[in-house]
């Protein structure tokens, strides 16, 4: 089932972008009229995609709840749940330096190369207006409100809007609460591991409709925008798909050598999850398949349902290196100089509030668009990006499945020898069997 998956999400994708772009090439003119007909039947399309992912938010606050309850409740063990939240941390913070810095390292040598060929060009781009405005709301980034933010008022609130964050706070709380009652919380621990084995039967019914999802949302992306914004700004996009590569190997590069030659094998697990994650520029939408690929792959389940929740809002790292070579890249369009100092304060300052990000719409702009402020840069330039961000958007989310995998096998072989893998034919089980 898993590979018939992967090869029907594979055919949405490449439909559509067929169908995308025969739309485009028909409807978009050049004139108002043809873009505004473009939007409205790019909208209907969309009702596929928008369904699709409410359903994955359907299932993202019990499955989260639930595994993370049982996972901490079966390690029976306080001092062990504090030893892995702390090796998951110090992986979250050095995965994250490492993130922003080879952005920075890329941006400047995608800089150099074009100084070298064509010296005082610079990226030859149309400029908006400096006091052009995008419509952000960059004043919610403060350590106030993200500090304030991590615990809830109120756990349905939390799982009714889907802060992942905040259910995690409660599900440790009642994790370890658990833990300490012992034989008497015994009844509950029993029914969130029936209410994990339900969401994760449910995840096989709505990764049914993941294809044509898929589909629906390339269509709409390309019949908007076209192919031709891709060549607009195409040394920008195509850069960053290289740091993106690189951040792969570096990521992959850690995992076999802290796991070895089965870090290859992870790498096939996850390929589904990537897949639907890039295709549908949502990580969230891969959440529950990621959890079954690690499962798969040998994780116990009381490691993977800590440490993926924590690395959906900590350990994004496809959007941490996007940041800083998307801020770099503006500030070098508007003539912009940075000392190294001003970016290595940059890169820290996106480091500590690129951990507020999660559940937050266009969060990588958000962030970005209160960073540059602080630094001379014109918010506006964000206007150049806006018609590319989907395309970005899709490299970042399938980035972040990518670095929360490896996370969460790397903290696992940490805590001793991995599960004996299942073989990837074999569906992946229903029930939160291990831990």
């Amino acid at each position: 089932m898993a590979k018939r998956l992967t090869l029907y999400i594979l055919i949405g994708l490449v439909l559509g972008l067929i169908v995308g772009w025969a739309i485009n090439q028909q409807i978009v003119d050049g004139s108002a009229a043809g873009a505004a007909r473009a939007k409205e039947i790019a909208s209907y399309f969309s009702i596929i995609t928008t369904i699709f992912l409410r359903l994955i938010k359907m299932i993202i606050a019990p499955l989260v709840f639930s595994t993370l309850v049982v996972g901490i409740a079966h390690m029976g063990d306080l001092k062990a749940l504090g030893r892995i939240g702390g090796r998951t941390m110090a992986w979250f913070l050095s995965a994250s330096l490492v993130s922003l810095t080879l952005g920075l390292v890329l941006f400047h040598g995608i800089e150099f190369v074009i100084d070298l060929v064509s010296p005082g060009s610079g990226f030859g781009l149309k400029l908006p207006p400096p006091d052009a405005t995008v419509g952000l709301d960059e004043k919610s980034f403060n350590l106030t409100n993200f500090v304030t933010h991590i615990v809830p008022s109120s756990v349905v609130e939390a799982m009714a809007t889907n802060e992942i964050i905040q259910i995690v706070i409660f599900s440790i709380f009642a994790g370890v609460a658990l833990t300490a009652i012992g034989e008497k919380g015994a009844p509950i621990v029993r029914g969130a591991e029936a209410l994990a084995a339900m969401m994760l039967q449910i995840t096989d019914y709505v990764m049914r409709v993941a294809p044509f999802a898929v589909f629906a949302a390339i269509t709409a992306t390309i019949a908007v925008n076209g192919l031709g914004i891709l060549w607009t700004l195409g040394l920008f996009v195509g850069s960053f798909y290289i740091g993106l590569a690189v951040l792969w190997l570096l990521l992959f590069g850690a995992a076999f050598a802290i796991i070895g030659p089965r870090a290859l094998t992870l790498a096939r697990y996850i390929g589904e999850p990537i897949l639907l994650a890039f295709s549908t520029a949502s990580s969230e939408a891969a959440y529950p398949r990621t959890l079954e690929a690690l499962d798969r792959f040998g994780v116990p389940r009381k490691i993977a349902s800590f440490v993926l929740p924590l690395g959906y809002s900590f350990n994004l790292d496809g959007s941490m290196m996007y940041m800083t070579f998307a801020t770099l890249f503006l500030a070098r369009v508007y003539g912009v100089d940075l000392s190294i100092g001003q970016q290595i304060v940059m890169l820290l300052v996106l480091m500590i509030t690129s951990k507020g990000i999660a559940g937050v719409p266009r969060a990588s702009l958000v962030v970005i668009a209160a960073v540059m402020g602080q630094f001379g840069i014109p918010e506006a330039g964000l206007l150049l990006i806006l018609p590319v961000d989907q395309f970005l958007d899709m490299g970042r989310s399938g980035t972040n499945v990518v670095g929360n995998a490896v996370a969460t096998a790397v903290v696992a072989k940490w805590e001793g020898p991995l599960d004996v893998a299942e073989a990837p034919e074999i569906e992946p089980p229903h029930a939160p069997s291990r831990g």
